[in-house]
């Protein structure tokens, strides 16, 4: 899941409320890690570095919020067409576990792959994350099958233990 890959565009700067900021194509978020609904990535505005991170917004494309540092170092102004050069910022990622082969094949079979995804990214991952911990293989089918009733009952709060 992790790569290095830079991204390019250019927009224009434009101001909402107080804030200047630009909209970054949704080809290139869609090829990043979300993280409840943020998307942390450092780049380059005109050659002049950065990090930040990306807001989602309602209905629309993720914002780059472009602060006075930023328009300053990158020799641009509102109203102006700037390029961009970003990346995922990995370190500051939340770490992602694996899902266990045991979990897949249980998924597969009870057709609740989609339900599984549908679920909020800290919900998955704190799943992930306790059965990933757990060594013994008993405790792993026995958390599995309770996460599979919850999952066809269509519970809120799908949890494990």
């Amino acid at each position: 899941m992790a790569t290095n890959d830079k991204f390019e565009f250019s927009a224009k700067i434009y101001q909402t409320g107080i804030n200047w900021c630009v909209d970054v194509p949704r080809e290139i978020t869609n090829a990043l890690i979300i993280e409840k609904g943020r998307i942390n990535i450092k780049g380059r505005i005109n050659d002049f570095s950065f990090t930040k991170t990306l807001m989602p917004v309602k209905n629309s494309l993720h914002r780059l919020f472009v602060n006075k540092e930023m328009m300053l170092g990158g020799k641009t102004a509102l109203g102006q067409v700037a390029f961009f050069e970003i990346q995922q910022d990995y370190e500051k990622v939340v770490k992602q576990y694996p899902v266990p082969d045991l979990l897949s094949q249980h998924l597969k079979e009870n057709k609740l792959s989609t339900d599984f995804d549908c679920l909020t990214n800290s919900r998955k991952r704190a799943i992930l994350k306790y059965l990933n911990q757990l060594k013994n293989k008993e405790s792993i089918v026995r958390n599995i099958e309770k996460l599979i009733v919850q999952l066809k009952n269509k519970e809120k709060n799908v949890r494990v233990p």
